[in-house]
């Protein structure tokens, strides 16, 4: 009888036990741990530059650079689709992906067949993760006349983490501008209010104090350099010190549109995350145009932007 009521016990217990703890153990797979990823973009004028070459060092420089600088994530605008499967098969070579067949996608602006773009190859913008990617989301940006299409591109990653990475081109274009940087913002918004985490690099063609960029910075940036934030999120470079705090590093050559407010080249490439999403520090540079590829003086008229993030 005695051992009748202790194995009772103990399967009370143990029954007990299981109650409590798959709760949490159900919680913890629901919120992941803190991640840092390192993210890169480059807009490369792979048509205005190097014609679709994917021969004169382009190619190899840019994979270089991603595997130097420990990205987990790349982003490309005015890439050409040949480029874009160089840089495939060339970060594949270096061992870069941890799943060769699943790692890239590319979304076109302008389509295939015009000679005098990209050699008659499509030419767009690509993303590249070092994890396994989901199915790729493809939003056409409001239409601003011109014969390119812009978009933005987002795919998640597979693990779990309710990871997303997205790259956009947006257009020069004043008022197509304005309406263009709109539709994205909506979108993070919307992948935000459903619970994912997305990180957002691109050329912007916008620099960080223009009003049309209130809506995303938060006002935690406020500073000289970039007031009358009412937005949501943190630019990877705003908060350099030694960059025009506010404001960020230079990314393009010369001075498209306003005079940036601590003088010198423009910022029109950024990285996005939304403040509600940071779990610790942040940081990112602008690196000096490499000067190594053959015909022409420089591999593009943009740096490439590399940040780091630590997001919940």
């Amino acid at each position: 009888m005695r051992r009748n009521i202790r194995r009772g016990l103990r399967l009370a217990l143990t029954g007990a036990l299981a109650a409590v703890l798959l709760p949490a153990s159900a919680a913890q797979a629901a919120t992941p741990a803190p991640r840092t990823y390192t993210v890169w973009q480059w807009n490369v004028a792979g048509n205005t530059i190097h014609d679709g070459s994917t021969t004169d060092g382009l190619v190899t420089q840019a994979a270089a650079s991603i595997v130097t600088r420990g990205a987990d994530f790349a982003a490309f605008n005015e890439l050409c689709q040949g480029q874009y499967s160089a840089l495939v098969n060339e970060l594949r070579t270096r061992g870069w992906p941890q799943d060769q067949a699943n790692f890239a996608r590319f979304e076109p602006s302008r389509a295939a067949g015009n000679a005098a773009v990209c050699q008659g190859e499509a030419f767009g913008n690509a993303i590249f993760s070092k994890r396994p990617l989901g199915g790729a989301a493809r939003f056409a940006l409001p239409d601003d006349g011109t014969a390119e299409k812009r978009n933005l591109l987002c795919a998640p990653l597979t693990d779990g983490t309710a990871t997303r990475f997205c790259t956009t081109h947006i257009t020069t274009s004043q008022s197509f501008n304005v309406a263009q940087l709109d539709f994205v913002h909506q979108k993070l918004e919307e992948y935000a209010a459903s619970g994912e985490t997305v990180l957002t690099a691109g050329d912007f063609n916008a620099q960080p104090h223009y009003g049309r960029l209130n809506s995303y910075y938060a006002p935690s940036v406020n500073t000289p350099n970039n007031a009358d934030n009412t937005g949501q999120y943190r630019e990877l470079d705003d908060d350099d010190p030694g960059h025009c705090p506010g404001y960020g590093e230079w990314t393009a050559d010369g001075t498209p549109g306003a005079t940036p407010p601590c003088g010198g080249n423009a910022k029109i490439d950024h990285i996005f995350v939304r403040e509600s999403a940071l779990a610790g520090a942040y940081s990112a540079d602008s690196l000096a145009v490499s000067t190594a590829c053959t015909g022409v003086t420089v591999c593009s008229d943009h740096r490439i932007l590399v940040g780091t993030v630590t997001v919940k």
